[in-house]
This record gives structure tokens, sequence and C-alpha cells, in this order.
């Protein structure tokens, strides 16, 4: 009986350089006709070839065309280079930051045989020295970069999507500043470039996000006293710093009457901010931008965190505070004040009441009333 295979059938051949068995696919011509396009699987018996060689008959028939040595480390790079070009350099570098720990336990193991277990296997590992929040951004980019791969055909099925995350190390709970600190940090910060952004984050709840892309246009320091009714002096939070250029949610694009304290305090800046920009001259660049600096650019993430620990240091606070807790000593005095959650909520712009006592659980006391009322109530009489 012949050995002999049929037309179009895949051959299986001992390659005596590997001592290995050689199984071969043909997928037809190059385009110029000169060369026999063909996909290889080896294996140590004609059996395990055989087996080999229908999983990529399956693949081939699924319209799959998987790279055998490409691995998870290829890609996340390949996402994290080309799956994100919509994004800021900013979320790319926070994406990579937060994955490649993750990718260095698993990044060596093919991607057509990465398992459910070893992803599991690998977050268990990662989440052993990270925080829940951390390892859950680790999961969801690492089943975003399988997603890009197999939506190049490079992988039949995301096995990342068939894990739930586990629960990481508590991370660094957050904290709000008490009166007292409140008031130190204002008075603190008074000859600070920083004092207006203080002030407004601190009274309003504003995320820092917002008060780096907030623009005059979008600042009323008199309101209309005389319109039918009133408006108040105002700040209109619909910018934010993130890519798209919008605000975190739909609900967080909000108008908020300023506290008099942060008007004092804005209107002082803005006098400053004139005074730099005569100072600069043709250097100063203009982005109709409150906060600025010195030559009228927008203002950098980190020297803000770097200017505001200078000032918590000079108000004689202890520990390592951040410019967001001010968001939280903010709904933290709300609460103390008085404000119901529902109404806290609505301030900070977050989405729903669940957000606000999830995140602030620590700083909300049991409530009744409202905002730039209850602050001036509370920092009216106060020196800053």
């Amino acid at each position: 009986m012949s050995d002999r295979r049929g037309h179009g059938e895949d051959s299986i051949y001992f390659d005596e350089a590997k001592q290995r068995f050689i199984g071969a696919v043909s997928l037809g011509w190059s385009a110029d006709g000169k060369r026999r396009i063909r996909r290889k699987v080896s294996g140590r018996t004609k059996v395990e070839v055989r087996g080999k060689l229908r999983e990529l008959r399956k693949e081939l028939d699924n319209g799959l065309h998987t790279d055998p040595h490409y691995t998870v480390r290829q890609a996340v790079d390949d996402w994290l280079a080309f799956g994100l070009a919509d994004r800021s350099p900013k979320t790319i570098s926070t994406r990579r930051e937060v994955i490649t720990p993750l990718a260095d336990l698993i990044g060596a193991v093919k991607l057509r045989k990465l398992t459910a277990a070893d992803v599991r296997h690998a977050l268990d590992e990662f989440a052993t020295t990270r925080a829940t929040r951390t390892v859950q951004d680790a999961h969801n980019s690492l089943v975003r970069a399988i997603r890009y791969a197999e939506a190049r055909d490079l992988v039949g099925r995301n096995v990342g999507a068939l894990i739930r995350p586990p629960k990481g190390q508590e991370g660094r709970p957050s904290k709000s500043l008490t009166l007292a600190q409140a008031q130190a940090v204002m008075k603190a910060a008074e000859n600070s470039r920083l004092h207006a952004y203080i002030v407004l984050c601190l009274m309003t709840g504003c995320r820092t996000e917002e008060a780096r892309a907030l623009r005059w246009d979008h600042v009323d320091l008199d309101g209309s006293p005389d319109a039918v009714p009133p408006v108040p002096p105002h700040v209109a939070v619909w910018r934010s710093v993130r890519a798209h250029g919008d605000v975190k949610t739909e609900k967080s694009r909000r108008t908020l009457q300023l506290p008099q304290s942060a008007v004092t305090a804005l209107k002082a800046h803005k006098a400053r901010q004139a005074e730099e920009r005569l100072k600069a001259g043709t250097l100063w660049q203009d982005h109709g931008l409150v906060f600025t600096s010195n030559a009228g650019t927008p203002l950098d993430a980190h020297n803000v965190r770097r200017t505001f620990r200078q000032v918590i240091k000079d108000a004689g606070i202890e520990g390592s505070w951040s410019p967001r807790e001010l968001r939280h000593t903010f709904v933290s005095l709300m609460s103390v004040g008085g404000v119901p959650v529902e109404e806290i909520a609505r301030l900070a712009g977050h989405s729903n009441t669940r957000t606000t006592e999830t995140i602030y659980r620590r700083e909300l006391r049991p409530v009744i009333s409202t905002g730039a009322a209850v602050m001036d109530r509370i920092f009216g009489d106060a020196p800053h």
C-alpha cells in the first residue's frame, strides 16, 4: 500500500539534522510565483506532529496567522507602541508602568501557548506586592494587549479575559486635612504661585487635572448681582488635562459658585499673572490658562506635587500628602458642615453617590445643607 500523500495533503518528514519530525502545510505560492509558502511544526513523533498539524489547520481555517515564536512580551510591546495611538503620552507611560512587572512574569511565554492558568498564577504573584487597583489595571492592560493581537489574527482567543483578577494589598489610604491644617496650608501658600490653585481645589473640590486645564474664559470673578436671579462669581469646570480635553465623566462637567476666599485668591493670582506676562514679553506663551508657569505654559503635574509638598512642609504638617487630597479635604469639610452626600456628589462631579461613599467613606459624616456658603462660613473669619 502506497505511503504517498494525496494532492493538497500536509507533509510529514524526518529531519536528520534536527533529529525531529517536521510537518508542513502549504499555503500556496508567493505573489511572484517563485516561492512556495509553508507553515511548519515539529515534534519527536509523527503522532505529535499530526496533532500539531490539526491545530494549525484549525487556525488557518479560522483565518488566523499565528506566529509560533510570538511572545506575550511582544504582544504587550506592540499594544503599547501601536494599540494606544489615540492616547496621550501620559496614558501610555502609565500603562507601560503598570503592565511591565506583570509582563516580566509571563513575557517569555509564547502567546499561542499562554493559558488561563499562566495568567492566574502570574496575577497571584503580582498581587502579593501590589495594591488591588494596580492588579486590576495590570490585568486590564494584559487583556487589551492580547485583544490587540487577537484582532490581528495572531492568537485564537483571549485567555486573559477568562480570569478574574485577585485582590491585592491594601493601598495607601486617602486622607484629608483637618480644618486647622487646611487653614495652615492656605496661610503657608500665600507667597506661593500655587496659592490660588490650592484655595480653589480645597474650597470647590476641583480635581487637580481640572484645575490645571482651567481657562480664564471659564472663570467669572464678578458674577452678575443685578441679574434676575443674581449670578454669583463662579467657575465652569468643563475641561481637564486628559487626552480628549474633556472632564472625567458627564456629571463632572459642572459650574460651581466660588466662595469669597477663592474669589479673592483668584483676583490676586490674575494680577500677578499679568505682571508675569509683561515681564516675560515675547517669551510668554498665551494658552488662556488660569494656572501656568512663568512663561505661560501649562503646569506640569510633577511640579505641582513638588511645590505642594513644600507648602505642606512650611505649614508644619507631617506625613506624605498629594494635591488630590485637597479634594478629599473638601468632601470632609462639606460633610462636617452638614452637606448631604447627594449634594457632595453633585459638587464633586461624581456620577452617583456610590462613588462618593466608596472613595470618600472615611471623610463622610451623617448630615444636612450646601457648598460655597458652607465654605464661607467655615473659612470666613479664618486667616489665610
